[in-house]
């Protein structure tokens, strides 16, 4: 795998608007290892692997089990080793990707609502949004995994 484009490099003040945007995310008040787990759940569901490549490490990072990351993509029935709001979080994040076959039902809607309020809601919301954009960008232009780059350089 080699990189298409450094779209970092091509437009950098679009990209610091994303970073904006990322700021934001990063200091909403939601817990930093939800956000982790969605923005893992998203890249797994996109197939971006630079993305999740990126997750799985910051997960590690934060302390979180092998065991419990390798079962976000199952986390419906390993749903005892994940809390109520990460459960409520990755079924929002699955039905908003998917939103073209989904079409966000009433009921993935209420089942959030009743976790999250408004304004947890809508920062989650653009915590989803935010990575189908980098998904998006990664794939497009292939973004390089830290690990393939490990691999390719030993």
């Amino acid at each position: 795998m080699s990189q298409r484009l450094d779209y970092i490099n091509a437009a950098p003040v679009g990209y610091k608007a994303l970073g904006g945007v990322y700021g934001y995310v990063s200091q909403c008040g939601l817990d930093p290892i939800l956000i982790d787990f969605v923005f893992l759940r998203v890249s797994q569901i996109n197939g971006c692997a630079y993305c999740i490549d990126t997750h799985t490490r910051d997960l590690q990072t934060r302390g979180v089990s092998t065991e419990k990351i390798v079962l976000v993509p199952v986390w419906y029935e390993a749903e005892s080793l994940f809390t109520e709001r990460e459960r409520a979080a990755l079924a929002w994040a699955e039905t908003v990707t998917r939103v073209a076959e989904t079409h966000i039902p009433d009921e993935a809607y209420a089942a959030a609502a009743n976790v999250f309020d408004g304004k947890e809601l809508a920062d989650l919301t653009i915590t989803i949004g935010l990575m189908n954009l980098f998904n998006r960008l990664a794939i497009s232009f292939r973004k390089v995994p830290k690990a393939v780059e490990a691999a390719s350089a030993g």
